[in-house]
């Protein structure tokens, strides 16, 4: 038996994964256990999660990888520090070898024939997107921020062997560039820039011949170059990484977080998203012609746009698109596990029908003993269902427009909830979108929400050209759901724009999940008895937290949730909770919640 520990860490989303024997055990975000959202430290906890649902210490690893090569990364902003800094560099770098030093402390606790083996970033994100996938052979392409230099990066897979064969290296990043645009809407730079792509459709993308003439050049092969006058983020200590001068192209000031939102921002998000579109678009096309393949593996940062997803899965260019669900940098700890294992150790692969990720339902899970425990300690009131019961009971609350915390089996791995840690709702109400996003998520009322549909029933209610089961591709409304978007403009929130206006976006689009019998039987159970209710095969599903807090991980987590929101039941393993009931639970509220 080998075993094989991913850690990636220090820069954000910290995570760990075990292989063992080619087999992904376990993965997780250390935020899950720090309730630290984005937590970029080193993944004590998770390295604990993942060698204790193998029953095994640190001693009993083989191999321990980590995600990018350190040194490299370290030459880089020595010399991003000392261009920006000069002799004040130094402080800078101290920074950086004290996080090192924090990866090297964790060695002398391995056995003295564990190895260590450091894999560049983006090598690992394509490892990551790679062998997972369903294909034997497939182009890749990676795009992020950026790992040691590169941001962006082209290659191929085939059998156990993942090469890259063209790069974009930084300063010029779209990954940084979509950053920029998030922090000058206002949005948390790492964090939000899912809320850009979900304010873009509010927008009209007027600015984008602006951005291409003054910001970015995008060539026909995919390449691209960024104008270093408009951005600050080659500054390692950079807090604002646009300045007066993209504020002054832009026409009005960054906005700041707590400011309104206008169409302007709206206008803006828009740009950036078709500009960001375009490029993905190039880079895919690029890929296929170097390649000549015809289906592609998406990972990095940038592959968690599910509207360029979309727009590449609908250009004609592939066959094909499998996205990797932990695609961002938790994905890499998963990514150098898998790239020691096949491309190092030379084992064979063989691609499993749909994916190699179980869902990627991954991380901690807890029985109903440890749930009962939960509930007992802190007096909290329940009954228990067999699951036959269970599952019609819940479908017959959601169908009485009841908002149900949904909490089953392992935690998911990757930024998604994908119906074990989900909060779901009726798609139908015209008011469900407003309720979920004011008094249960506590956030912008123009977030859309995504939808869970059942598999044989998902081309009926989306065009969508095949399954979308980790939520990392748009699809539009069917046509006979939708309504006219009439006598509604700028950031008008409350029209409805379909027969299921809770999970329909301003632009007809939905961020769509379809689920399958195999990947989540329970979720499969429970939405086909919705059907049988209502009609209606699909469910809201959105991440069971608030704004600001990671996906909630223990019985505990979902608990404290359900008591701080407007949430009518909680649902955790077999127990079901209704709001009415509890009173007076010995359960501490105080937890802070940092708003991103």
């Amino acid at each position: 038996m080998t075993t094989i520990l991913g850690v990636s860490a220090h820069y954000h989303d910290s995570a760990a994964c075990l292989v063992r024997d080619g087999r992904v055990v376990a993965a997780v975000h250390e935020e899950a256990f720090s309730r630290r959202k984005h937590d970029a430290r080193f993944p004590v906890e998770a390295i604990r999660f993942c060698l204790d649902s193998a029953g095994l210490t640190v001693s009993d690893l083989d191999y321990y990888g980590y995600y990018e090569l350190p040194a490299l990364k370290r030459q880089r902003v020595a010399a991003s520090a000392r261009a920006v800094h000069g002799d004040r560099a130094d402080a800078v770098l101290a920074t950086l070898d004290q996080r090192q030093a924090d990866l090297a402390s964790m060695l002398p606790a391995t056995s003295r024939g564990t190895k260590v083996y450091a894999v560049e970033h983006h090598l690992s994100h394509a490892a990551s997107a790679f062998y997972p996938s369903p294909y034997e052979e497939a182009a890749i392409v990676t795009v992020d921020g950026v790992g040691e230099y590169t941001t962006t990066s082209i290659g191929r897979g085939r059998g156990n062997r993942v090469e890259l064969s063209r790069r974009i290296s930084f300063p010029h990043s779209l990954g940084l560039f979509y950053s920029a645009f998030t922090h000058y809407c206002g949005f948390r730079v790492n964090s939000g820039e899912y809320k850009l792509m979900g304010l873009a459709p509010y927008g009209t993308p007027r600015h984008t011949g602006l951005i291409e003439a003054e910001l970015i050049r995008i060539a026909p092969d995919g390449s691209f170059r960024l104008n270093p006058r408009y951005f600050a983020y080659v500054d390692p200590r950079a807090v604002d990484i646009v300045g007066s001068d993209f504020e002054d192209l832009l026409g009005q000031p960054r906005r700041k977080p707590d400011d309104p939102l206008t169409d302007h921002y709206a206008d803006v998000a828009a740009s950036a998203q078709a500009v960001f579109e375009k490029a993905m678009l190039a880079i895919a096309r690029s890929a296929r012609e170097l390649t000549g393949l015809r289906k592609l593996c998406l990972a990095g940062g940038g592959a968690l746009n599910c509207v360029a997803n979309r727009k590449i899965q609908e250009s004609g260019e592939f066959d094909e698109v499998w996205v990797q669900p932990a695609a961002g940098d938790a994905g890499g700890s998963l990514g150098v596990a898998l790239h020691l294992w096949h491309h190092h150790l030379g084992n064979p692969r063989t691609p499993r029908k749909g994916d190699s990720m179980s869902g990627s339902l991954l991380g901690p899970g807890f029985d109903d003993d440890a749930i009962r425990l939960t509930l007992d300690s802190v007096g909290a009131r329940y009954h228990r269902l067999e699951p036959d019961q269970l599952v019609r009971h819940v479908a017959g609350l959601l169908a009485a427009e009841k908002i149900v915390g949904w909490y089953q089996g392992r935690m998911e791995f990757g930024p998604r909830a994908l119906g074990n840690r989900s909060i779901l709702a009726d798609p139908r109400p015209a008011w469900m979108q407003r309720r979920l996003n004011l008094s249960i998520k506590f956030r912008e009322g123009f977030r859309p929400f995504a939808p869970a549909v059942l598999a044989e029933h998902a081309r009926a209610y989306f065009d969508v050209p095949g399954e979308s089961p980790y939520m990392l591709f748009t699809a539009p409304v069917a046509e006979s759901l939708r309504k006219p978007v009439t006598g509604a403009t700028g950031l008008a929130f409350d029209t409805a724009t379909s027969d299921l206006p809770a999970i329909t976006h301003r632009d007809h689009s939905a961020r769509l999940q379809t689920v399958d019998a195999g990947r989540n039987p329970l979720f499969h159970r429970l939405l086909s008895e919705f059907h049988r209710l209502t009609g209606v095969p699909v469910l809201v599903n959105t991440s069971f937290n608030v704004r600001g807090e990671p996906i909630v991980c223990t019985p505990m987590d979902a608990l404290r949730c359900f008591l701080r929101t407007e949430l009518d039941h909680l649902v955790v393993g077999s127990y079901v909770l209704d709001r009415a009931d509890q009173d007076d639970l010995a359960v501490d509220l105080t937890a802070p919640i940092e708003l991103d």
